[in-house]
């Protein structure tokens, strides 16, 4: 009898073991799936290449996407144990997009011990359009002859949509009135002591950002930065202010008239802002540092602004559209990482403000 409980127990114990491991087993399996799931619906593009002991997969976020937004690119190589995978330059095949960020996420082993290499990168247009995001070509070796043949994986390209900054607004835009005149308040009898409190006020201001600018310039690293990438800074900015949806043409029309003229005046050494248009027309004629296609733009460009800032024209949205593009493009096609110019005062005065405050 005492045998036959034994048994029994026995039984019991190996059936409660076996249940616990098949829950565990479902569970895991679970987990595996929610973390496919996720992988899955992060990128809207999915791409896999193989070729001998490499798979490659090339991934994006999105497909369409407006010119102040950006695409996720994401490159991921797979490679057996005794082969070296070098990594394609990214940099280098980009023609109609920029890097604004990108991100080393390190080597990992997968489950068949193939050691898989992934790079990040965040992207933005220079202009609206389809563009391609072009096809790369990831090279492979044996290690333990790297000397001998290198084999190569080519990818395709990916088409991205990408929107204009108008929107389906275009045909709305309304350039907003003039404000009228606003009557001023009449000075009371106690002007003057108003006057020297502030002179006081405004003396002790500047002598203390004076020590302050001074202290902090002491301890300065000089930070220089090409040109083009100050400008396509304050395009985004541009962008973001959204000034053609609220029908602040003329506002939109002078910033990014702006825009061009410090970048020239970066990039050429030519005086642009501080001039007239016709005064910057006879100094344009004059230099050979531009072609003449482009000094054709430029001379459109000014005119168009001009006409819209001082003469109220009212420019159709497609001319607002091609204004934004030409200068875009001609920064695209002019830039230099070369020609660098020193951004130090400006963070200088940036840190004083901070101060300050």
């Amino acid at each position: 009898m005492t045998g036959k409980i034994q048994k029994y127990e026995s039984t019991r114990v190996v059936f409660y073991a076996l249940i616990i491991c098949a829950l565990l087993l479902v569970c895991n399996g679970c987990e595996k799936s929610a973390d496919t799931r996720s992988k899955k619906t992060e990128f809207e593009i999915d791409k896999d290449y193989q070729r001998g002991p490499l798979t490659v997969h090339v991934r994006a976020d999105k497909t369409k996407m407006t010119i102040a937004e950006t695409v996720l690119l994401e490159l991921e190589a797979a490679i057996e144990a005794g082969f070296e995978v070098q990594m394609p330059k990214v940099g280098k095949e980009l023609e109609n997009f920029g890097i604004v960020d990108w991100d080393n996420l390190g080597d990992k082993l997968d489950e068949n011990n193939n050691v898989v290499r992934r790079y990040q990168y965040r992207l933005e247009p220079f202009l609206s359009g389809t563009f391609s995001i072009p096809a790369f070509t990831f090279e492979f070796y044996d290690v333990n002859s790297p000397e001998e043949s290198k084999y190569e994986l080519t990818t395709e390209p990916i088409d991205i949509e990408v929107t204009s900054l108008l929107g389906e607004q275009r045909a709305e835009l309304v350039i907003a009135d003039i404000e009228g005149v606003v009557r001023m308040p009449e000075k009371n009898s106690f002007w003057w002591l108003w006057t020297l409190g502030a002179a006081g006020i405004v003396t002790a201001g500047i002598a203390g950002w004076l020590y302050l600018r001074q202290k902090r310039r002491s301890e300065l690293i000089r930070i220089f930065r090409p040109a083009h990438e100050i400008a396509y800074e304050h395009l985004q900015a541009l962008v973001k202010d959204d000034l053609v949806k609220k029908g602040k043409i003329k506002e939109f029309y002078e910033q990014i008239s702006n825009i061009l003229r410090h970048y020239i005046e970066y990039r050429f050494n030519l005086r642009a802002p501080e001039k007239t248009t016709e005064e910057f027309l006879i100094v344009l004629a004059t230099t050979e540092l531009l072609d003449a296609d482009d000094k054709q733009d430029l001379e459109e460009f000014l005119k168009h602004c001009d006409l819209v800032k001082f003469a109220k024209h009212n420019p159709a949205t497609e001319q607002i559209q091609k204004t934004f593009d030409l200068v875009k493009n001609f920064i695209e096609k002019t830039k230099s990482e070369e020609k660098t110019i020193d951004v130090t005062e400006t963070n200088v005065e940036q840190a004083v403000e901070a101060g300050g405050a």
